[in-house]
């Protein structure tokens, strides 16, 4: 009877231990599924510099490739016409002025929520690579990229180029040997070696295609023969030598931009490869986006209305792909409007984490990765908030804890470095409701100018925004108006501080 029972509970133990094990190892294989994930963004990088864009000259063999088996999102949009507030909305999935986050050169405030904080909490490796652009990267800020929830990162306040200065986690800038974009990604796949069994998301910023431009002689080499005609032309940007701004033949300069691009390309391409040789391709998803238009010292033709730092699509349409080998089996084209926002959403849908609660613009694109959406229910809305309303008397952070420590080869302000801002703004007037602002909801796309008036496109039948239809369709364009003043009305409420009461 003695051994009947001894017998017993030592399979009662090992029958309890074997669950507990297959438990652990489910847990283990579930914690495995999450997707890896990898944002990789361009720095002035518009819609129309790809290879499978159509252009006529930039070389993009990698990301034509990513096209060719992956999803191109061909309706993707920055939610701003510049870096700073793009690069806010990827990290929080909130439009940027809801934060002050109103241009290049502002900070992110403190209380934001960062999708790598979320990832985080849900068992992902973090790390961020390249530019921030949304205060300083040193160790003492609290907006750097380790106050956001990166458990590393080797970062630039802003851009650069050849050799790049970087701070690694907060610490003294350091001279980095090489090719920029090829730089900030073998310490990408640094940080990918280090992340051991958890999940990583890793936040890829290039320094290039943005002005000033530098190329390496291999690079610039392949853009040797441009365009006669383009030597006619002339562009003022940053030059290498002083940080002021110089006037220089178009071709010489689009000669250098276009080497930064193919440069970055070939950067991505390493990244693939490397994931590719240790089996991670399948189960990772990179997604690479522009952070605004092509300038004006990058434009040498374009099909859309305007460039950088518009309201208008030339301001904000950009190159986006998804690639995920183990979800996006074949090409896919996706004309779903979506934008930069809606990264935080996605990957929080991806990762099983919950959703801030505080009011987000972003949406949730997994129903388009998985081809079940074909419209967006909710508009998109983009706003070049009027800044000479702004309330310049209370930073919201010291001017100490603003002023950056990498340095630039432009010279802004007097100084080779960059120094944030950003401002309290707790009473509202309507005069905040001022500055361009536009509200794209379907193929209708309402562009509203505080002095000139209103606009309405077409922009299935009219992509470029040439011919305004405001007043075939008043009703139309009265409906969407009211829907942008509520939406602003809400965005308001957050620069207000409204957001992080409950919080």
């Amino acid at each position: 009877m003695k051994k009947s029972v001894i017998l017993m509970l030592i399979f009662g133990v090992f029958t309890w231990f074997y669950s507990c094990s297959g438990k652990t190892g489910d847990d283990h294989s579930k914690q495995k599924k999450k997707p890896n994930i990898i944002l990789l963004m361009g720095d002035d990088h518009g819609y129309e510099e790809t290879g499978y864009n159509g252009h006529p000259f930039i070389k993009t063999p990698v990301l034509d490739d990513m096209a060719q088996s992956g999803l191109v999102l061909d309706r993707f949009y920055s939610a701003h016409g510049s870096c700073s507030p793009t690069r806010g909305s990827v990290i929080t999935g909130r439009n940027p002025n809801r934060y002050g986050t109103f241009n290049a050169g502002f900070s992110i405030r403190p209380e934001e929520i960062s999708i790598a904080s979320l990832l985080k909490q849900a068992g992902y490796s973090t790390g961020h690579f390249g530019k921030w652009h949304l205060g300083p990267v040193k160790k003492e800020s609290p907006t750097n990229p380790g106050a956001m929830g990166f458990d590393t990162w080797v970062s630039h306040d802003n851009f650069f180029e050849l050799n790049p200065v970087l701070s690694r986690n907060g610490g003294e800038p350091v001279k980095f040997q090489g090719e920029g974009s090829k730089v900030i990604i073998d310490e990408t796949i640094s940080f990918i070696e280090k992340s051991e069994e958890n999940p990583f998301f890793a936040v890829v910023w290039f320094g290039s295609p943005h002005e000033p431009y530098e190329g390496l002689p291999e690079d610039l080499a392949l853009y040797d023969d441009l365009p006669d005609s383009l030597s006619t032309k002339y562009f003022d940007l940053t030059s290498m030598k002083t940080g002021r701004r110089v006037t220089r033949p178009q071709d010489s300069v689009l000669r250098e931009r276009y080497a930064e691009i193919t440069a970055m390309d070939r950067a991505i391409g390493q990244l693939r490869d490397y994931l590719s040789s240790k089996d991670l391709k399948d189960n990772t998803l990179i997604w690479y986006c522009g952070d605004n238009g092509i300038p004006p010292s990058g434009y040498q033709y374009s099909n859309f209305h305007s460039l950088k730092g518009s309201i208008y699509v030339g301001g904000t349409k950009v190159p986006g792909i998804i690639e995920w080998p183990s979800v996006i089996k074949e090409k896919a084209i996706s004309n779903v409007n979506s934008v930069t926002s809606d990264m935080l959403p996605t990957l929080c849908q991806l990762a099983g984490v919950e959703l801030p609660d505080r009011p987000l613009d972003g949406i949730n694109l997994v129903p388009v990765l998985k081809g079940k959406m074909d419209e967006r229910e909710a508009p998109i809305c983009f706003w070049k908030y009027d800044r000479t309303n702004m309330n310049r008397e209370n930073p919201y952070i010291s001017e100490s804890l603003q002023t950056g420590t990498t340095p630039l080869v432009k010279l802004l302000g007097g100084a080779y470095i960059r120094v944030f801002q950003n401002f309290h703004h707790t009473e509202i007037s309507e005069k905040d409701y001022r500055g361009e602002r536009s509200i794209l909801d379907g193929d209708l796309k309402l562009i509203i100018f505080d002095e000139s008036g209103k606009e309405l496109y077409n922009l299935a039948t009219d992509p470029g925004e040439r011919e305004n239809v405001i007043t075939a369709y008043p009703e139309i364009a009265e409906r969407l108006e009211q829907q942008l003043n509520e939406w602003q009305q809400s965005v308001l409420q957050s620069l207000a501080e409204k957001d992080y009461e409950k919080n």
